[in-house]
């Protein structure tokens, strides 16, 4: 062995014990057994000396999870180191993050790791995030590389979405997007680096920059709350990096029900509300309405001919967009410009905003 150095295994122990305090939050939604097969990787994470406990989050399931995994707890030790937080209102992914949170009140610890039910850690992949905080304190969200079941890489860093991104996804043609140079929404990542955004699926924050600009914007049930998050974390001068040591095999859509196929499927109508909202927050309610225009003549110029034209087209073409897109409405509304991110240390237990609009 080179003078110096020391076996990989030994470094990462070494580093896993020097890790700061850290706050797990699993947020489940009818996915019990799933969660428990999170924790567990999770617990294997904690005794290899990561300093961490956990908020288990159930969103209203409403179909046993809480009592099955509340045995679970207490049949295990895990259940000294994780608290079930049970909610009785399902206010989606970020507002039940932001309750568990604010659960903690002024005991927040330094670090959150947000973690999906339906991923599993590979081991150090905690620490390996924990230590993109420790070693860059400029950094406000560090991102896991997700791994698809069989172990290939799946997206996990993401350039921010642009108007002229919405005019091509209207056109429905990639060749378009060749045409304009647009870079890819998705960011490859080699070794750890600045990015636009990563997704909420394995990502740790750090409190200190969720003081600063607040916690998520419980405007959103589903989609976008993450993309929103780390937009704020970026205009108040904080970076956003994703590490492709901390790897994540993840289920994509296990609580949702909305799965990755080879044939697109129908959105929710939340999607089109989440991404007007985002489009509208991010940068204001000219930029919004811009988006939405330039979705609308992508699609009138483009998309529409090539689906009646073609059957390809139709084939690869997301079901009723024309009508999600209608729905959700082109106009700004003044509701949707306003933003409702909780700070550290409010209220718990508040109704997420999209419940009080009535636009859920």
């Amino acid at each position: 062995m080179l003078a110096g150095h020391e076996p990989r295994g030994e470094a990462t122990a070494r580093r896993q014990c020097l890790v700061t305090e850290i706050l797990v939050v699993i947020v489940n939604y009818r996915t019990a057994s799933l969660t428990e097969k999170c924790l567990e990787a999770v617990a294997r994470e904690r005794a290899a000396g990561a300093d961490l406990s956990a908020i288990l989050v159930d969103g209203c399931s409403g179909d046993g999870s809480v009592p099955q995994l509340r045995a679970f707890l207490e049949a295990s030790d895990i259940g000294d180191w994780t608290e079930l937080l049970a909610l009785d209102f399902n206010g989606g992914f970020g507002w039940a993050n932001n309750q568990a949170m604010l659960h903690r009140g002024d005991q927040l610890p330094p670090y959150i790791y947000l973690l999906n039910p339906d991923a599993e850690i590979e081991p150090g992949a905690i620490s390996a995030l924990a230590q993109v905080l420790d070693d860059h304190s400029d950094v406000a969200a560090v991102g896991s590389q997700l791994l698809e079941v069989d172990g290939s890489k799946s997206a996990s860093a993401f350039r921010f979405p642009s108007v002229r991104n919405e005019f091509v996804r209207g056109a429905q043609t990639s060749a378009l997007r060749r045409l304009l140079a647009l870079r890819p929404s998705t960011i490859e990542i080699a070794q750890a680096g600045p990015v636009d955004w990563v997704t909420g699926a394995s990502v740790m924050l750090r409190r200190d920059a969720l003081r600063q600009t607040g916690l998520f914007d419980d405007g959103f049930f589903l989609y976008f709350e993450e993309v929103e998050l780390m937009q704020r974390l970026r205009q108040a001068g904080w970076c956003v990096w994703s590490e492709p040591a901390s790897r994540v095999k993840h289920i994509g859509g296990a609580s949702t029900g909305i799965e990755e196929s080879l044939r697109p499927r129908a959105r929710p109508a939340y999607w089109y509300r989440s991404r007007k909202r985002y489009f509208t927050l991010a940068r204001g309610r000219t930029y919004g309405l811009c988006a939405n225009l330039a979705w609308l003549f992508g699609y009138a110029l483009i998309g529409l001919p090539r689906l009646l034209l073609s059957s390809a087209s139709r084939s690869r073409a997301v079901p009723k967009e024309l009508d999600g897109m209608s729905k959700a409405g082109f106009w700004i509304r003044s509701d949707e410009a306003q933003r409702s991110a909780p700070s550290i240390g409010g209220a718990f237990g508040n109704l997420p905003s999209w419940s009080r609009d009535g636009h859920g």
